[in-house]
């Protein structure tokens, strides 16, 4: 399943409903501006590809989308926050490369050999802890390019 095959918004407005929430123009807003993203992008990243919207009404509603599932927010070393819209709704399991210096974040996708090792991994780990795992992220943490050269 890609992203052509999920309806985005209507799964969002599922969501958002499912938490007492109305999927409003601005959640839409931050939706498509996500949608658009290449990749886990910061709020100010965000408020560029939007016309009008305050970065407190940008922080309260992605706050509202993450609560509701929409979006996941990942947080790198510096505690720069970064957002994407969450797994469900693109049809794409991936995991992160993580700058230490920087904060950029690339996805990367592991090969599916490493993915069945990780889904193991965890059911024997839940099972030894009685716990219960709902999903896996790997963040590989490190210094880019970028940072790297300079």
């Amino acid at each position: 399943m890609g992203p052509s095959d999920i309806d985005v918004h209507g799964t969002a407005d599922e969501h958002l409903r499912s938490a007492g929430q109305r999927y409003t123009s601005n959640r839409r807003s931050l939706v498509d501006a996500l949608i658009e993203s290449s990749g886990p992008v910061t709020v100010v990243e965000l408020l560029e590809s939007i016309d009008g919207m305050a970065q407190s009404s940008a922080y309260r509603n992605l706050a509202v989308l993450e609560e509701a599932g929409v979006v996941h927010r990942v947080v790198t070393e510096d505690d720069t926050a970064r957002y994407e819209l969450a797994e469900h709704l693109t049809g794409h399991h991936h995991h992160h490369l993580v700058c230490a210096r920087c904060g950029a974040v690339v996805d990367i996708d592991v090969p599916n050999v490493i993915e069945d090792e990780l889904r193991s991994l965890s059911r024997t780990v839940a099972r030894d802890h009685g716990f219960h795992i709902d999903h896996h992220r790997l963040d590989l943490v490190g210094t880019c390019v970028h940072c790297a050269d300079s």
